[in-house]
């Protein structure tokens, strides 16, 4: 539904985007997650035709949004980080306003004015002043007016933020239920938000796309070496000594265990070994261990993001010191 190629934002002397090549698949929901001043809302901007990139091309449901903006617009509906409001109408009146401009009228603008303040749960606020809203029904207000046209694809620029968790909590609902009809782009800086909505993540840090992928493969990418955790029963010497007989296994180290007549162990083997699980369950059986517990550990989004993030600007500064 996205094809973003080579984009390339420059703000004066500032590079906001460097190359940013990435695309958003039909009917999913990808999670652009990143810093304070990653380049997420500028890259929004560049797919909803509010800037235009210094370099690069963007195809949205195939048409380039330089060739015909009008009509890429009519297939996106943008919330931008600060909700699009005109707080002095009320609800009903602000969409229908919002459904006017969009070109609906008469009985199809009543049918989707009826569907969105469904939708988003505006029925108590329809007849409302907008400026006596509370943060998280604005935020919906604003949903309301990005779907009123009923567009196939949905672009969402931090859309809980400085919401309270009960509020975040709806907004994310809402996100999900949406998501089983729209293609859905939506930026964050927030982990938790990526993790409960987004079927891929793609991370952007210092205006580069540095990953993508879901979660279990970004955590896969993460990682330099695989962790099993192992909690036995047996002489903990024994138990030491024939994990680190296992082949390709890096390190065997003693971690806290949840009895007292256990043992338990972090054993550390070859990123993309596959086998290497199976061989330590292996040579547990044959030792006659009795097991307690074994399990592959995954580092959580927040460490993939740190991980990833802390490599990337580590090489950009290494390669702007050389």
């Amino acid at each position: 539904m996205i094809s973003a190629d080579r984009l390339t934002m420059w703000y004066g002397s500032t590079q906001a985007l460097d190359a940013a090549t990435f695309e958003v698949r039909s009917g999913e929901v990808l999670g652009l997650l990143g810093p304070n001043g990653a380049g997420k809302s500028t890259t929004l901007k560049i797919l909803t035709t509010y800037l235009y990139p210094t370099s690069g091309r963007v195809v949205v449901d195939g048409i380039d949004t330089q060739d015909d903006p009008l009509a890429v617009r009519r297939r996106i509906g943008y919330l931008p980080e600060s909700a699009p409001l005109y707080i002095d109408m009320m609800v009903c009146e602000y969409l229908e306003f919002v459904g006017r401009a969009r070109g609906l009228s008469g009985r199809k603008l009543s049918e989707r004015r009826d569907s969105v303040v469904a939708s988003c749960g505006l029925e108590s606020v329809y007849t409302k002043p907008i400026q006596n809203l509370s943060k998280g029904f604005r935020q919906r207000t604003g949903l309301a007016q990005a779907l009123i046209h009923d567009p196939d694809i949905l672009i969402l620029d931090e859309p809980t933020s400085g919401l309270d968790p009960l509020q975040i909590l709806g907004i994310r609902e809402l996100v999900r239920s949406l998501a089983r009809k729209k293609t859905i782009l939506f930026s964050t800086h927030i982990l938790q938000e990526v993790e409960a909505v987004s079927d891929r993540v793609m991370i952007i840090n210092e205006g580069r796309i540095i990953a993508e992928g879901t979660p279990e493969e970004l955590q896969r990418r993460a990682m330099e070496v695989d962790c099993l955790t192992v909690e036995v029963t047996g002489s903990a010497d024994d138990v030491r000594r024939t994990l680190a007989a296992v082949p390709g296994i890096l390190s065997v180290d003693s971690i806290d265990s949840s009895a007292p007549d256990a043992c338990a162990f972090a054993v550390r083997h070859d990123f993309g070994d596959e086998q290497a699980a199976r061989r330590v369950d292996e040579a547990l059986r044959k030792g006659s261990f009795g097991l307690r517990r074994f399990a592959h550990d995954r580092y959580s989004l927040e460490q993939v993001f740190i991980s990833l993030t802390r490599a990337k600007t580590a090489a950009s500064r290494a390669g702007g010191a050389s």
